[in-house]
């Protein structure tokens, strides 16, 4: 549910069955329309990983 030609980023972490890891949106049909879109794995994790502790001492320091 985004227009076409948007910027998707794949932020989710869903588990399927047991040890199967997918993203939050269904890549197949998004890539279809999406002008850019990021792997369901391993695109948007390292990003939020590296900007979590500037963003822990932001909300302490306010």
């Amino acid at each position: 549910m985004f227009k076409e030609g948007a910027v998707v980023i794949d932020a989710g972490i869903n588990l399927v069955g047991e040890k199967k890891l997918v993203g939050g949106v269904h890549y197949e049909s998004a890539v279809q329309k999406a002008g850019w879109i990021t792997p369901s794995q391993g695109e948007a994790g390292p990003m939020t990983i590296a900007m979590l502790p500037k963003i822990t001492v932001e909300a302490a320091r306010r």
